[in-house]
């Protein structure tokens, strides 16, 4: 990679488009964390069918520390484990500029410091998080080179920056360090054995059926205090109507446009701004099923979802 390939994809993400760059787990599908069209860009790109919480990476501890709430046990796993493959999930701050689309609607941010000198170029190029999944379409084997990010997105491939391949091939280990006691989400590049030799015993929640092992995975996480139901027409009264298309009667419209993306990059914003305790419902219009529509109904379900 030249410096004028650095700073060509740096302007890329500022410009809200998609840059593949490596990490020594797989190679990523990277955007600006901050900029909510760009972030749904990614989950359309992928074909992504649900929007789970996406990785947010830094250039280390003290950007982290801008956006979410650093637990005494995460500094210590960040000063032990980073640069590499180890995913915190921590709570926001109040402040935290990063797309909800980005936290699929969570109060908590996977943050990340890979161990990749080009990531890390590329992320204190443009002086924000940038969030990646894994820079393959959904489904498909995650990427540990280049040429797999250019053949499984073909003429669709944003701009690929060529680190060759990857050191560690496997996606990071991802723990919730919100509390004293970590809990395992993910198991990956970071074995167990390490970070408990380090910090003592972890949680492990595949040993509770009850209990999920990432975000998003109990049903009514992502419902808001205020009833929803999906599929309106119209509002009945006491209600807001959240408008998809042409709706001069919504309170709030995902796109007037009907314009998929836009639709995503606005969702949990909008459904957080009608979740104020003013109305005593959500009502919110058909939305195609389609495209990032499905990602779009899967949300609204789980957000409907009731005990």
């Amino acid at each position: 990679m030249t410096n004028e390939e650095l700073q060509k994809a740096v302007k890329i993400l500022l410009a809200g488009g998609l840059v593949a760059f490596p990490t020594e787990t797989v190679y990523g599908l990277g955007a600006v964390s901050t900029n909510d069209k760009a972030v749904a860009s990614i989950y359309e790109l992928k074909g992504r069918p649900s929007f789970n919480p996406l990785i947010a990476h830094v250039d280390g501890p003290e950007m982290a520390e801008k956006y979410v709430e650093v637990t005494p046990v995460a500094r210590q796993l960040m000063d032990a484990f980073w640069p590499g493959p180890l995913t915190l999930v921590l709570k926001r701050k109040a402040s935290c500029p990063v797309s909800y689309l980005a936290s699929a609607g969570l109060d908590t941010l996977a943050v990340r410091m890979p161990n990749n000198p080009i990531a890390l170029k590329l992320i204190t190029g443009t002086g924000i998080p940038i969030v990646a999944p894994s820079a393959n379409p959904s489904g498909r084997i995650s990427p540990t080179t280049a040429e797999h990010v250019a053949t499984s997105f073909g003429e669709k491939a944003p701009m690929i920056l060529d680190g060759g391949p990857c050191s560690v091939g496997v996606e990071s280990t991802v723990l919730l360090a919100t509390d004293k006691t970590p809990v395992m989400l993910r198991y990956g590049g970071l074995s167990v054995d390490d970070i408990e030799a380090l910090i003592g015993p972890i949680i492990r929640p595949e040993k509770d059926p009850d209990a999920p092992q990432s975000p998003g995975q109990m049903k009514s996480h992502y419902a808001p205090i205020t009833p929803l139901r999906m599929n309106a027409l119209e509002a009945d009264p006491g209600e807001a109507l959240l408008g998809f298309g042409p709706a001069p009667q919504a309170v709030l419209n995902l796109s007037e446009k009907e314009d998929l993306k836009e639709a995503a990059a606005n969702l949990f914003s909008m459904m957080r701004q009608l979740d104020n305790g003013k109305y005593t419902g959500i009502a919110v219009m058909p939305i195609p099923m389609h495209g990032l529509g499905l990602a779009i109904n899967d949300r609204l379900k789980r957000a409907s979802y009731k005990k």
